[in-house]
């Protein structure tokens, strides 16, 4: 059974204090996938709300500003991956049978500030990613993202030989496709030196620039059925083919790399598994939207997704397989890098940018001949989901 996307919607990123509170953002990004589907909420079988910094039932506060019709409501907490975990239930609900139309929701209402424990009183989750991180990692006085995703770029480095300046130029890469993306935090292009030159956080291995920014946002996707779409005139150009989550293995630690310990085993299975499922390769992909919250971790992605080989990265960005007129366009949206990460939002806001990729509707970032897109989403602890879209 095949799940059709019909609707998206997804309201500007901002910094934290710029925004409105989470329930207006939420209903807000709902409203634009109802009216983008052309159906009403009273459609709406089931739904599921993302979002990581926030009360239990705060996906009902948001959607319940958009109706209360009694249907079940499942919050979502998978760290960064949220977004994309709601998705990954609402195609089950679809695919199972048990619903016809599902809405997905994520939000995030942030704090300024690089991310921490919340809880403090009780064992983290990070517990054991702590203790890896702490062997492997001399830098210590440093928050922990930065130590996990800047452990796993200088273990590029000293395996691989990778430079710095090619971090930076993933970063301005980023900025270049932000500029044409109206829905993107920070839209002022940047070349490599003024990446280079922003303020240092690691010496020789990152500058402020090359990690995204604390962001709030909203976004959302219907998803429906074949048989719904065709009842009610839906546009069901754009569907899923395939969907894949993996959580960590013994592997993430065993290997005693940086590189593993913030997910590129996942993210190597998970890909392993969604082409499989498709019966298609990387060199079928026409645009990736994958998970940049490092300028580190997009150049590791490249070689988990199979865009190009282990040890590899370095060479995609210098030979431009990264942006438009190479062999993909990654983050045409700006990726999380300029057009912010919101953590429940994230996920589907690369569904909303895949979705107008796909139905050639994406405006001056549109990637020519789009057919098939992939989604990346990650959350340490954790968890990687990876969705392909296919343009029938």
């Amino acid at each position: 059974m095949k799940t059709i996307v019909a609707g998206v919607g997804m309201i500007p990123f901002t910094k934290p204090g710029a925004s409105d509170p989470y329930d207006r953002m939420g209903e807000a990004a709902i409203r634009l996938a109802l009216e983008d589907a052309g159906v009403d909420y009273e459609s709406v079988e089931q739904a599921f709300a993302g979002y990581v910094y926030g009360d239990s039932t705060a996906g009902q506060r948001v959607i319940y500003r958009v109706g209360m019709t009694g249907v079940p409501i499942v919050n979502v907490n998978n760290n960064c991956s949220t977004g994309s975990t709601a998705l990954y239930l609402a195609r089950q609900a679809i695919e199972s049978g048990m619903s016809d139309c599902v809405l997905a929701v994520g939000f995030e209402q942030m704090k300024p500030g690089a991310l921490s424990q919340v809880f403090d009183d009780r064992p983290s989750p990070f517990l054991d990613f702590d203790t890896a991180t702490d062997e492997l990692v001399d830098v210590q006085d440093m928050p922990m993202t930065l130590r996990y995703f800047g452990g796993a770029g200088q273990s590029h480095m000293q395996k691989y030989g990778t430079s710095m300046e090619t971090f930076a130029s993933i970063r301005a890469k980023a900025s270049r496709h932000a500029a044409r993306n109206p829905l993107s935090l920070f839209r002022k292009e940047m070349t490599v030196d003024e990446v280079m030159n922003a303020p240092v956080i690691w010496p020789g291995v990152m500058t402020r620039s090359m990690a995204c920014p604390p962001t709030c946002g909203a976004a959302a996707a219907v998803l429906v059925s074949e048989d719904f779409a065709r009842r009610h005139g839906i546009d069901a150009s754009v569907s899923i083919r395939a969907q894949a989550m993996t959580t960590d293995t013994p592997s993430t630690f065993e290997t005693r790399d940086m590189i593993d310990v913030v997910g590129a085993d996942l993210t190597r299975r998970a890909a392993r598994k969604i082409y499989d499922a498709a019966g298609v390769g990387p060199e079928d992909l026409d645009v990736v939207e994958l998970h940049d919250c490092f300028a580190q971790n997009e150049l590791i992605t490249y070689e988990g997704l199979g865009l190009c080989g282990e040890g590899e990265g370095e060479k995609f960005v210098n030979d431009g397989d990264n942006t438009y007129g190479g062999r993909y366009v990654t983050n045409p949206s700006g990726g999380l890098l300029s057009k912010g990460h919101p953590l429940g939002a994230t996920g589907l806001a690369q569904c909303y940018e895949l979705t107008h990729q796909l139905r050639g509707t994406a405006a001056d970032r549109q990637v020519d001949g789009a057919r098939i897109a992939l989604q990346h989403n990650l959350g340490l602890g954790g968890a990687a989901v990876l969705t392909l879209y296919e343009r029938s």
